[in-house]
């Protein structure tokens, strides 16, 4: 990739809705990677996910794609002949860059700008929504969740990464705390992780654990758990058996 850009939007943006625009797209890398603990190993990890899961001439999706990371990793852990990654990302900005980001994968991927509610699965054997998920519609999620068990080989794999909440008030605030604390000392000022945190309101609307594993039970997958969490910030495996 190229030269990572230091986010300091936050402090000079005062108002309006997040989006990912081409503002946004210049900093991602940075922006994510102070904003989300832990994002550096759920990207081993999906490499790692990638080589066990990935099945010869399957296509692998990377839903939510935005700068290719996620792309990149599991390209780098396909242990098999004959597959194939797909990213998918709704803005014109993040496709864009991707575009540039993934000519380097060593095996074959496609970008296309569209909103993940409206691909079709074919033949997967790996998906990925690495922090996608809370960006889409609550009343549209059992859908697109339905569509990528249908669209999946047996033996398949979802990754889904998400910030969370908790239905107890106490540990819902402890947490927010701990999340805004990360990113203080990752060098947000107190005004940044505001303006930020108010920008997001209604923007990424977060849902608990467990109504993450209830909505994969109900979308077909047999089994789901719980892989990794650092405060409230957490990535599930589910299954297609």
């Amino acid at each position: 990739m190229a030269e990572m850009i230091r986010d300091t939007l936050f402090t000079h943006k005062d108002g309006g809705a997040f989006a990912f625009d081409a503002d946004v797209s210049r900093v991602f890398e940075d922006m994510i990677k102070r904003s989300v603990p832990g994002y550096g190993l759920t990207l081993q990890m999906i490499r790692v996910i990638a080589g066990l899961y990935a099945q010869e001439g399957s296509k692998l999706y990377d839903l939510g794609c935005s700068l290719g990371a996620s792309t990149l990793a599991m390209a780098h852990g396909i242990r098999v002949e004959g597959c194939s990654i797909i990213g998918v990302d709704n803005s014109e900005a993040m496709v864009s860059r991707c575009e540039k980001y993934v000519a380097s994968s060593p095996v074959p991927v496609e970008i296309f700008q569209q909103n993940v509610q409206e691909v079709k699965f074919i033949n997967a054997s790996v998906v990925v929504l690495n922090f996608t998920l809370q960006f889409v519609p609550k009343e549209e999620r059992l859908i697109l969740i339905q569509n990528i068990y249908k669209g999946m080989r047996k033996g398949g794999v979802l990754v889904l990464s998400e910030k969370v909440s908790f239905d107890d008030d106490f540990t819902q605030q402890q947490h927010i705390l701990l999340h805004e604390s990360f990113k203080k000392a990752q060098g947000y000022s107190d005004m940044e992780v505001s303006r930020k945190r108010q920008s997001l309101e209604n923007v990424l609307v977060p849902e608990s654990i467990e109504a993450h594993h209830a909505r994969l039970l109900d979308a077909g997958f047999e089994k789901s758990q719980t892989w990794f969490q650092c405060f409230n910030f957490v990535s599930i495996l589910a299954y297609k058996l």
